[in-house]
């Protein structure tokens, strides 16, 4: 499951004593589903699994999305978002007391900013980004100072793993200081950077390639990812590992449908660039035509503040077509409430526009037993080859999505073969076992 390293089967030391990591993880906040977030949890789950490293989780900018206590996030939140905000706007507060930190970096109050509409978009935060990628920045340095004295606290860590490029900055610093190895996750850096101006984006891709020098090891969850990375940055990848995302399997969930009502279901942030309106367009089509009778849609998923203009037209249109009573949104999107989403939708749909380095949402249906329908684009192929849990579209536009639902929709053999054969396949080929093990491997590569 990884290139550059393999598996040796054997527990996991280094130099006869218990492997130290320390993940350093952006948070959201928690209001939306983030397969970003998503997967920083799934890698601290699945490391803990191997035997002889322990692993710590230290969330950055924003309090993690934590709907387990499994995962052992830190309380502390360091570069938050507010005071990494004000230092960057307001040239007074770069050198702020403590207790200001400590005041707008509370809690409290960064899961309020976590719900303010921008976010989650680039306008206005582009210095902000180049700042966090510079790795010889001076206005985060008390910030570094602090982290640093933190993770010195007990022992010193064997190896840092930075949750994605973006804050690619902090590599530098961390090694010059602590003497360690650094990885570096990859995922969907450019969803954010493309959307910068110029010459912000090329700047930020440029610098990101300057800075990688100093990781050891970068991971990709798939290989569309590791060639568009090395594309944009120019180079030469071969301490690029690829190791699958992996998901834990549902033992409640074994694709037993609880509504009698045909079913679409979309998982996934509510948003433009996810594709919600496309897969709206695609569902009030098929009833228009009334290929499917009774047709139902069921959407999960969460949103932030910038989404609500965009969700508000989505259901003024449902509404003019008069569908309204067909589509059921749910207001949680964990636990119970994922359980609850699943077991009531025949097959999952959420047809990006833009390529998905991943897309754990696909690992989620099928380890429900639910088949899924996708654009062929992105890693979209590579998961689905693994997993064999749904059928793939071309051309990317509405009518050929409508027609691969109703196709698959009108099918239950295949639809119940897609589903069963996706939940197997997640179990077999994409566990946190089997992430685990390339995990662990690109730590011992490394520390070799």
């Amino acid at each position: 499951m990884t290139e550059g390293c393999c598996h040796s089967g054997r527990k996991h030391h280094y130099k006869d004593k218990i492997m130290k990591i320390v993940y350093l993880i952006t948070g959201s906040g928690g209001s939306f589903y983030c397969g970003n977030c998503y997967r920083d949890m799934l890698y601290v789950k699945a490391i803990r699994k191997v035997p002889g490293i322990s692993v710590t989780a230290i969330p950055l900018y924003l309090p993690p999305d934590i709907h387990d206590t499994e995962t052992p996030f830190d309380e502390h939140v360091f570069f938050g978002a507010i005071s990494l905000f004000l230092r960057e706007k307001v040239p007074f507060l770069r050198n702020m007391p403590a207790f200001l930190d400590k005041i707008f970096d509370a809690s409290p109050m960064l899961k309020i900013a976590a719900r303010q509409a921008g976010t989650t978009r680039t306008a206005g935060l582009e210095e902000l980004t180049l700042n966090m990628i510079n790795g010889d920045n001076k206005t985060r340095e008390n910030e570094m100072d602090r982290l640093v004295d933190y993770l010195l606290k007990d022992s010193k860590p064997d190896t840092i793993h930075l949750s994605n490029a973006l804050i690619i900055g902090l590599a530098k610093q961390l090694k010059k200081r602590l003497k360690i190895k650094i990885v570096c996750s990859l995922q969907n850096e450019d969803d954010w950077i493309d959307e910068m101006v110029e010459p912000y984006r090329s700047r930020a891709w440029k610098m990101i390639s300057e800075e990688s020098i100093h990781i050891d090891a970068f991971v990709s969850p798939s290989q569309y990812y590791k060639d568009l990375f090395i594309e944009k940055t120019g180079i030469n990848g071969d301490n690029i590992y690829i190791v699958p995302s992996g998901i834990e399997s549902s033992g409640e969930l074994q694709g037993i449908k609880i509504s009698h009502s045909p079913a679409i279901g979309y998982y996934c942030r509510v948003s433009h660039q996810n594709g919600f309106d496309k897969l709206v367009d695609a569902f009030i089509n098929i009833k228009s035509k009334d290929l499917i009778p009774d047709l139902t849609l069921h959407v999960c998923g969460g949103f932030t503040g910038d989404d609500k203009p965009f969700i508000r037209e989505q259901i003024k249109k449902i509404k003019e077509n008069g569908y309204k009573s067909y589509v059921k949104i749910y207001p949680e999107f964990q636990g119970s409430a994922k359980e609850n989403f699943f077991s009531n939708i025949d097959l999952m749909s959420v047809p990006v526009r833009k390529y998905d380095a991943y897309g754990l949402y696909i690992l989620e249906a099928n380890t429900a037993g639910v088949p899924v329908v996708q654009p062929a684009t992105g890693a979209f192929t590579e998961i689905l080859e693994n997993t064999v849990g749904g059928i793939l579209y071309f051309p990317d536009n509405i009518e050929e999505l409508s027609n691969s639902l109703v196709k698959l929709m009108n099918d239950n053999n295949l639809r119940k073969s897609l589903g069963e054969q996706g939940r197997l396949n997640v179990r077999k080929n994409l566990s946190l076992e089997t992430m685990s093990v390339g995990l662990a491997d690109v730590y011992n590569n490394i520390l070799k």
